[in-house]
């Protein structure tokens, strides 16, 4: 009996010891994984780096310290250094970063090469083979210019030599300019004319305006890319600045001669295009920018109306996009204002005022982009992914096709096109174009193309103005199958609410409206960059008709 009690204590008590071991363990684990955390929170938030920390490298890394390979580690999004979570502080000391701005020769300054982690097939520039091959920390790599070199090949000449700033040398604003402007601003001259690379006849600097938040969130992954092949300063992160402090370094920068990248949605370019509006108001009209697009939204119509694509997903390299950003063509937009005054003899308020550059509509497309916003404020998480967005597009599409909740519109609104009534067929919907494009890719006024009419444009000064029997009938037009109500062009538009709430939207922004009076006229225009190389699916079919 005595021996089984003593069995009974030890096997109690490693029964105990098994269930206690794993939870010390645990903690402890977890005890020192926080502690690794807030150090590494303190030297990040102290560094010069663009430190960003993975679980998972997406390719073979090595540590720039210790020349471990690594799995997971920190990286910096600005100059690429690559290091191990215990090396961390030590690179933090001992590497410097891409200086944003630098005293230095006028003009000129020495190449800035980080060893190791070179991009994966890119070539020595003095014996023209690849580097990067070997499984070890190796070659090296210019910060500014990204060229590679290998270790054999790197020779003294090479470490002070000038760096040219590469392919994109006329998109990179050079540190050591930003320094000379800022002496010259402190000393009150403004010849920056005499600055280099001012005075050069192709320098065309680029400034990258990203939406973290925008459609698919590529943004952040697109800032890292654009402040590797670019300076720092000129990537901005919309979400952390607005665009109007952002566009303030166009007056650092050559008049009519900077190019900005807008990274978002349709609704980010219209929030750009308004921080450009201030800068005429402030007397800034010498230092506007062109505007180019990279399409992460969910729509895009703007983008794609400029040959910039209906939606981007990562498929084409940052370095391409700087290519076809050099090539692209300056055009005019139109911009209109919409001001919408509510009825009713008691009506204090200030009239609504909207600047629009797609679209205006009232109707099923509306009511739509309401339900689609509404849900969105709920869930926001929900909504980060272009094909999930437009599949609650399609499900809210679907629904008002069998509920029917803006039928006889025609009853409830008159037109005015220019000053004339126009009698309306029994509609649910009514759209007002600025651009080719609506709906996320689909080409509204033309149609099924069977017909002859006007063509449309963005800079004419003119809106085209479309009618819709209902969802299934916008359906139909996407797919070709059928042709809008055509009611007409005009440079003004007056549309008169006279009874009942509709659902209304500008460009994407919806909003329920009760009896008013729309009145859209012309604005302003905006200069933007037209890429000629993309062609969407309509182009390829017209070209190929031709």
């Amino acid at each position: 009996m005595e021996g089984s009690g003593d069995a009974d204590w030890r096997l109690a008590l490693w029964t105990l010891f098994s269930v206690l071991l794993p939870v010390l363990i645990t903690a402890w684990c977890s005890f020192q994984r926080s502690r690794r955390q807030l150090l590494m929170r303190d030297i990040l938030r102290k560094s010069k780096h663009d430190w960003h920390y993975t679980d998972l490298f997406g390719q073979p890394s090595y540590c720039s310290v210790c020349a471990q390979h690594i799995l997971r580690g920190a990286f910096c999004g600005c100059c690429g250094l690559r290091v191990c979570e215990r090396c961390l502080k030590k690179a933090d000391q001992r590497f410097l970063c891409k200086e944003v701005m630098a005293r230095g020769a006028a003009g000129s300054m020495p190449h800035r090469w980080i060893r190791g982690n070179v991009p994966l097939c890119s070539c020595c520039v003095v014996c023209k083979q690849q580097c990067g091959t070997q499984p070890k920390l190796c070659d090296y790599r210019c910060v500014w210019c990204q060229y590679t070199v290998h270790d054999e090949c790197m020779v003294d000449c090479l470490r002070t030599e000038e760096c040219t700033f590469g392919e994109f040398k006329d998109l990179i604003i050079p540190p050591y300019y930003l320094s000379a402007i800022n002496q010259m601003r402190k000393e009150k001259r403004t010849n920056y004319e005499k600055v280099v690379p001012y005075c050069r006849k192709h320098w065309m600097p680029v400034m990258v305006l990203a939406n973290t938040r925008s459609g698919n969130n590529m943004g952040e992954t697109l800032l890292g890319e654009f402040k590797m092949l670019l300076n720092p300063v000129q990537v901005f992160d919309l979400s952390k600045i607005a665009p109007a402090k952002a566009l303030q370094l166009c007056t650092w920068l050559p008049c009519n001669a900077v190019r900005v990248l807008v990274c978002g949605g349709d609704g980010t370019v219209g929030w750009v295009l308004d921080a450009i509006d201030e800068m005429k108001i402030k007397g800034q009209e010498r230092y506007i920018p062109q505007v180019a697009i990279l399409p992460l939204g969910t729509g895009n119509d703007l983008s794609n109306t400029l040959g910039w694509g209906a939606g981007y997903a990562g498929e084409v390299p940052v370095e391409q996009i700087l290519r076809n950003v050099m090539e692209a063509d300056g055009i005019k937009l139109d911009r209109w204002k919409v001001q919408v005054t509510n009825k009713g003899y008691y009506n204090l308020r200030k009239p609504k005022v909207f600047t629009m550059n797609n679209y205006f509509s009232i109707g099923p497309d509306a009511l739509m982009a309401l339900n689609f916003h509404a849900h969105r404020e709920k869930t926001p998480s929900l909504f980060s992914s272009r094909i999930i967005n437009k599949a609650v597009y399609f499900f809210y599409g679907t629904k008002d096709c069998l509920v029917q909740e803006c039928k006889d519109l025609n009853k409830k609104v008159e037109l005015e096109l220019d000053g004339e009534r126009i009698e309306l067929p029994n509609l649910e919907g009514i759209i007002v174009l600025n651009i080719g494009y609506w709906g996320g890719g689909c080409r509204l006024w033309e149609g099924m193309g069977d017909e002859p009419y006007p063509l449309a444009r963005h800079d004419d000064g003119l809106l085209e103005v479309v009618g819709v029997h209902g969802s299934f009938h916008c359906a139909q037009i996407q797919v070709k199958l059928a042709n809008p109500v055509r009611l007409g062009q005009a440079h003004t538009v007056r549309l008169i609410l006279k009874s009942s709430k509709m659902p209304m939207q500008v460009d994407g922004e919806p909003w329920a409206q009760g009896p008013c009076t729309v009145t859209i006229t012309h604005k302003t225009h905006a200069l933007m960059l037209y890429h000629s190389g993309e062609q969407t699916d309509d182009d390829d079919a017209s070209s190929l008709s031709e």
